[in-house]
């Protein structure tokens, strides 16, 4: 393996955002720990000795703290954390993004799920990866949200991802003193995925290919990317020709909208 090998963490591993992302890391000379909760998913991905499967359910704090306690068991070190799992609207019913779920539809438990799936297991997750990501020297973290336009379209997927761009946000300043990057990084549009479901009626040679996720993840993972924090990437701007800082500053911006926090009445000095 090369010298600057990392270990990665990648959730929602076995989907196609997901086996895009660490097939790029293992073909980069990275290990991963690839979780997911779909056994055959998982057996299908394990080409490798440096992938490491791990089954777990992220919606239970169990299932969040075995995944990293199952990678530092197999690696015994951990580099980088890659906050990818998720639920959409296709998994309420096919149609839901095409038909966009109303109020009424919009139970407790409909909500809870969502907010485990999408926002409680990555804060989960990075708490827990945070004392190795420390202990090595070295952390990078990487989380999948979504574009402005679907968090202001569709509940509870928008929601949760406007949590977790938040999220991200505050702990790219909460973590810089110990070298810890947080980034964000998204497809930019609608993706090939079955996270997408033929109900939704768009037309899939249209949308993006999951692989346009794996150069820019390399990148942000890189010894280069070290003094890159608090941005989201959009994959579909990255120009693979350019050296990566160049397209990390093509594709990127701040996370969030932060040019909107002047409309806030602070409290005067």
């Amino acid at each position: 393996m090369a010298e600057n090998s990392r270990v990665v963490l990648v959730t929602g591993a076995g989907g196609g955002i997901g086996t895009a992302i660490t097939q790029a890391l293992i073909a980069a000379g990275h290990s991963v720990a690839a979780v997911d909760r779909d056994a055959e998913a998982l057996k299908a991905l394990a080409t490798s000795d440096r992938i490491h499967p791990i089954m777990a359910d992220l919606a239970s704090e169990a299932g969040c703290e075995e995944a990293v306690a199952s990678t530092i068991a197999r690696f015994g070190k951990l580099y980088g954390l890659i906050n990818n799992a998720g639920i959409g609207p296709s998994s309420l019913r096919g149609d839901a993004e095409a038909n966009l779920p109303r109020i009424e539809e919009l139970t407790a438990e409909i909500w809870d799920r969502f907010f485990a799936i999408n926002v409680r297991a990555p804060m989960l997750l990075t708490r827990a990866a945070v004392p190795h990501l420390r202990q090595g020297g070295f952390g990078r973290i990487i989380n999948n949200t979504t574009s402005f336009r679907t968090m202001l379209r569709v509940l509870p997927y928008g929601a949760t991802k406007s949590a977790l761009e938040s999220m991200s946000a505050i702990w790219a300043t909460e973590l810089a003193v110990d070298r810890i990057t947080v980034n964000v990084l998204i497809p930019g549009g609608p993706t090939d995925t079955a996270f997408i479901s033929d109900g939704a009626g768009w037309d899939r040679a249209k949308m993006l290919r999951p692989a346009i996720m794996g150069p820019p993840a390399c990148w942000l993972i890189s010894d280069e990317a070290a003094g890159y924090t608090g941005q989201r990437i959009i994959a579909a701007n990255w120009d693979a020709a350019l050296p990566g800082a160049w397209a990390a500053a093509k594709a990127g911006r701040a996370i969030g909208w932060p040019e909107l926090g002047a409309d806030a009445v602070w409290l005067s000095s």
